[in-house]
C-alpha cells in the first residue's frame, strides 16, 4: 500500500507532466499558426483573388469558407486515424457539451475572417501581429465566466500588451484618419475581429474542454463553423453578390494552385487548433493563449523566409512588446499553475454548509 508521501509525489509528477505537455502543445500551436499565414497570403496572388482588389471583402469570405472546409476535412482524417469517430458522434449527441462549440465556432469564424480580411487590406505582417492582443480578451472572459485568476503581475502584462497594440495599430489608424493611409480601414476592423474572436473562442471552448476530448472538441467547433458559413453566410452573400459569388468559388476551385494552398491551410491551421485546444485543459485557457501568442513573431519569420519581404519595424517592435506582455500576463510560479481556477464563493459557502 502506498504511503501518503508517495501518493503526493506521484500527484506532483503527474501535474508536472501536465504542465510540461501543456506548454509543448501551446508552442506547437504557435509554430503552425505562424506558418498558416504563408499560404493565407500566397492565395491572394492566385486567380481569381489576385484580380479582386476592388472586392476583397468577397474574396476574404470565399477564402475563409474554403479554409474552414479544408480544416474540417483534415480534422475528420485526424480523428479517423485516432479511432475517435464514434466519440465525435456521441459527443455531438450530448447537447449539454456540444452546444458550447457552436458559439466557439461563431467567434472563431469571425476571427479567421477578420484575419484574412486584414491580410488583404493592410498586409500579412499586420494581420499576424494584430491578433496578439487576444490574450487580454481571453483573460477577462475567463475571469468573468469561470474565475481564472488575474494577479497584479497579470494586470501589468495586460498593460504591456496594450502598449504593444498601440505600436501595431496606431500608425496605420492615424494615417487613415488623416487621409494619409491606404484605405485599409476594413483591414483594421478585421484585426479587431481577430482579437475579440480568438479571445472569446478560447474562453468558451475552455468550458466544454473540461468534460470532452480536445480532438473531438476542435472537430465539433469546425463543424459548427462550416455549418454557419454554408447555412447562414453563403446564402446572405449570394443574395448580395449574386452570380459573382459562385463565379469566384468556381474559379478558385478550378485553379490547381489554390487546391494545394487549401491543403496547406487545412493542415497548418487544423493541427495548430488541435494543439491550442489540447493545451487549455492542461495549463488553462489564458496560459495556453499566452504561449500560443508566440505565433506572431514566428509568422513574421515564416513570411520573411518565403516572401523575402522584411516586416515593418513597428510590427516587429509591437510583436515583441505584446509577447513580453503575454508572458507577464500568464507566466506564474509552478504553485500558481497548480490551481488554475478559483472556486466561486457561492460554491465554497455551499460546501461548508453541507459539511
Amino acid at each position: 500500500m502506498l504511503d501518503s508521501a508517495k501518493i503526493d509525489q506521484l500527484r506532483l509528477d503527474y501535474r508536472n507532466r501536465q504542465v510540461r505537455w501543456g506548454f509543448i502543445w501551446a508552442l506547437w500551436c504557435a509554430v503552425l499558426w505562424g506558418a498558416w499565414y504563408v499560404p493565407g497570403t500566397v492565395i491572394y496572388a492566385e486567380e481569381p483573388f489576385v484580380s479582386m482588389e476592388k472586392n476583397y471583402l468577397l474574396a476574404a469570405m470565399v477564402i475563409t469558407t474554403l479554409n474552414a472546409i479544408a480544416v474540417l476535412i483534415a480534422l475528420f482524417i485526424w480523428i479517423g486515424v485516432l479511432g475517435k469517430t464514434g466519440d465525435y458522434v456521441r459527443t455531438m449527441r450530448q447537447v449539454r457539451i456540444s452546444r458550447w462549440y457552436a458559439p466557439a465556432g461563431l467567434a472563431g469564424m469571425l476571427a479567421i475572417f477578420g484575419s484574412i480580411l486584414a491580410i488583404a487590406y493592410v498586409g500579412p505582417q499586420f494581420s499576424a501581429v494584430a491578433a496578439l492582443l487576444y490574450p487580454i480578451v481571453g483573460a477577462v472572459a475567463a475571469r468573468v465566466w469561470y474565475q481564472e485568476n488575474i494577479t497584479k503581475r497579470a494586470a501589468m502584462g495586460i498593460a504591456v500588451i496594450v502598449i504593444g497594440g498601440v505600436v501595431i495599430f496606431a500608425p496605420g489608424i492615424i494615417g487613415e484618419l488623416t487621409g494619409a493611409g491606404t484605405g485599409g480601414v476594413l483591414g483594421y476592423v478585421g484585426g479587431a475581429l481577430a482579437i475579440f474572436g480568438w479571445g472569446i473562442e478560447g474562453a468558451i471552448a475552455g468550458r466544454a474542454l473540461d468534460v470532452s476530448d480536445p480532438d473531438i472538441g476542435i472537430t465539433l467547433r469546425f463543424t459548427a463553423e462550416v455549418l454557419l458559413w454554408i447555412v447562414v453566410a453563403v446564402p446572405v452573400t449570394s443574395a448580395l453578390a449574386g452570380n459573382e459569388l459562385w463565379h469566384t468559388v468556381g474559379a478558385a476551385l478550378a485553379n490547381p494552385n489554390n487546391l494545394l494552398l487549401l491543403v496547406l491551410l487545412g493542415l497548418t491551421f487544423g493541427f495548430c487548433y488541435v494543439s491550442w485546444y489540447k493545451s487549455f485543459p492542461l495549463i488553462g485557457v489564458g496560459r495556453g493563449q499566452a504561449i500560443a501568442a508566440l505565433y506572431g513573431p514566428l509568422a513574421l519569420v515564416w513570411l520573411y523566409v518565403f516572401n523575402l519581404k522584411p516586416p515593418g519595424i513597428q510590427f516587429v517592435i509591437g510583436a515583441v512588446i505584446a509577447v513580453i506582455g503575454s508572458f507577464m500576463l500568464f507566466t506564474e510560479k509552478r504553485d500558481v499553475l497548480e490551481v488554475i481556477r478559483a472556486v466561486p464563493a457561492a460554491r465554497t459557502h455551499a460546501s461548508k454548509g453541507e459539511a
